[in-house]
């Protein structure tokens, strides 16, 4: 190899280091999904709540009710918010691209344990199953901000992901209390709702 072409070789690595790093300081998007689902669950587990601990007096059909009008309605949000997100300066960042099928990819393991859950607990009559609901649910979300933090610069959303985790332990311990949904109603206020905003803050509206 000449000397010519070692050095179109290093101009090509450094071109391409330079893209990656470029990729990692672009804005993420998706903040706004975030903040759907953060007040979307966290109303229907409030919602649970009230009713579990008697605050609303409500026959137990009622949980069905509420959490299914919760995931109809955060489809709806999901369908209207990813059409704006896809003409958005950066949706075609290499991270941005990642950071969507990350979370594309824990919102399917997400329905696949929410219907797993609901079909031991009907099978079994143990109502201890739906109380596993809220700390997987957490700790998946805690995976999520994890690869967030990891495909840009922005360091507190590993905050986030480890407190997450936390959360997800806390209502562990929790299980089999009503205190379980009102803890879990907050996690997601200030573990999706609120850094979902600071996300969508931080994005541009505009191409610059």
């Amino acid at each position: 190899m000449t000397q010519d072409q070692m050095q179109a070789v290093k101009d090509d690595i450094a071109y391409m280091r330079a893209l990656a790093q470029e990729g990692r300081r672009a804005p993420l998007l998706g903040g706004s999904v975030l903040i759907a689902a953060g007040l979307i669950y966290g109303a229907a587990a409030l919602a649970h709540w009230m009713i579990a601990a008697g605050v609303v007096d409500a026959p137990p059909v009622t949980y069905s009710v509420v959490w299914g009008v919760a995931v109809a309605a955060f489809l709806v949000a999901l369908a209207v918010l990813k059409r704006g997100l896809a003409q958005r300066p950066g949706a075609s960042a290499a991270n941005n691209r990642a950071f969507g099928i990350a979370w594309e990819g824990l919102a399917g393991a997400t329905f696949g344990i929410a219907v797993s859950l609901i079909i031991a607990a009907v099978r079994t009559r143990d109502p201890i199953f739906m109380g596993l609901f809220p700390p997987v649910i957490l700790s998946l979300y805690g995976g999520g901000w994890l690869v967030g933090a990891s495909l840009s610069d922005r360091a507190w959303l590993r905050w986030v992901g480890l407190g997450s985790i936390a959360a997800a332990l806390g209502s562990a311990v929790l299980i089999g209390r009503d205190e379980q949904w009102l803890v879990y109603a907050a996690a997601l206020l200030l573990l999706a709702a609120l850094p979902g905003y600071a996300l969508a803050r931080q994005a541009p509206s505009e191409v610059v």
